[in-house]
């Protein structure tokens, strides 16, 4: 997995390309932690995101739990059908600020 980041006014996306599964999400959890402290608001850009495992949710799940606590805005954005419907029936859809 790829993940590019992008800081603009105020507001970092992390752009993933790849797969979000055990072997990648702890990378992504190495780059989500400090970014959480980096910006008011945080985009997960998952325009190129292919896959995502029970491990990427997980990071997902923390990740929003640990903005919610900082005051920092977290949002997931362009969210293919295939990756909304694991998002949908897991629940996450609701835990999630989808865009």
């Amino acid at each position: 997995m790829t993940i590019t980041k992008k800081l603009e006014d105020n507001k970092l996306t992390l752009a993933l390309e790849g797969r979000l599964d055990t072997t990648t999400a702890p990378e992504l959890q190495d780059i989500l932690i400090p970014a959480i402290s980096e910006a008011a608001e945080l985009n997960l850009d998952f325009s190129d995101l292919a896959y995502v495992s029970s491990a990427g949710l997980r990071v997902m799940l923390m990740g929003q739990k640990m903005a919610k606590a900082k005051g920092v805005n977290l949002t997931v954005s362009h969210v293919s059908e295939e990756i909304m419907e694991v998002l949908e029936m897991t629940g996450f859809s609701e835990m999630l600020r989808i865009i």
